[in-house]
């Protein structure tokens, strides 16, 4: 008798879906690994839901409410893996661009009756709340990328995805740097690549959708930035984009925006 094929989940949070549309839009490669995985739980592609428990779970989102933080707790121990993909899952998104702010001031902007509005003051990543087995960047994450994490997971290996910089793959294309020839504010050299340098392919600067990358020198690269004319005050809307809360941008924009107080 054939062994069962591992079940597969994918789950939402605060997110805009875009990540669950790179894993529909695999098409062809996705018919293929139903031959090997079964997708028990995916709620964009099929109403059909198979109980858990989950061999593995892809999650996509931030935590933004008391109830999805209970949900992700129970999602946890019904998933034997769990990989988060995409920044909103690893870094708590564009939303999270609200721990920098007064919550309460936005909701009442956009809200005609905010009283019905229950979220919390902060978005977080799911590592904040669970144990998270892989974590897979991107905005959107990269359809080359998520294959390779279900095929890891398929044949019991780590993910060949390497920890290098955007810079890595504009010198692989041949792509002139935008920086150094144009004076162009870009985060590529300290951006995990993904992307296959789509911005500077197009002479515009890198706006680190897929993270800082792990050795990331942000105070090398914020030195660079001012001499090219950016202020502190524009180094902060920089490093507070689409990865805001990831420590390293984190970090990098407090530290001008307190640099730019004392200007």
């Amino acid at each position: 008798m054939a062994a069962a094929k591992p079940k597969l989940a994918v789950w939402k949070f605060a997110s805009c879906d875009g990540c669950q549309l790179t894993l529909l839009d695999c098409e062809d490669e996705l018919l293929s690994l139903t031959h090997h995985i079964h997708i028990a739980n995916f709620l964009e592609a099929s109403r059909e839901v198979v109980p858990g428990p989950y061999d593995l779970s892809l999650v996509e989102g931030s935590i933004t409410t008391n109830h999805d933080a209970e949900r992700i707790q129970k999602i946890r121990q019904s998933s034997r893996f769990l990989v988060t993909i995409g920044a909103c899952a690893t870094s708590g998104g564009i939303q999270a661009l609200k721990n920098y702010a007064d919550t309460d001031e936005f909701i009442r902007y956009v809200y005609a009756s905010p009283g019905y509005i229950k979220t919390l003051s902060t978005s977080t990543p799911i590592s904040s709340h669970v144990t998270v087995d892989y974590e897979l960047r991107g905005c959107p994450i990269s359809k080359t990328q998520l294959l390779e994490v279900i095929n890891a997971f398929l044949t019991k290996r780590r993910p060949a995805i390497p920890d290098q910089s955007v810079c890595m793959d504009c010198k692989a294309k041949g792509t002139v740097c935008v920086m150094v020839s144009k004076g162009t504010a870009c985060l590529g050299p300290i951006t995990h690549s993904g992307c296959g340098a789509l911005c500077p392919s197009y002479d515009r600067g890198c706006f680190g959708c897929y993270g800082p990358q792990g050795s990331a020198n942000t105070t090398g690269l914020s030195a660079r930035l001012k001499s090219v004319g950016l202020t502190d005050d524009q180094l902060v809307r920089v490093f507070r984009t689409f990865n805001a809360a990831a420590p390293a941008f984190h970090d990098a924009g407090l530290a001008h925006e307190r640099q730019n107080e004392t200007n």
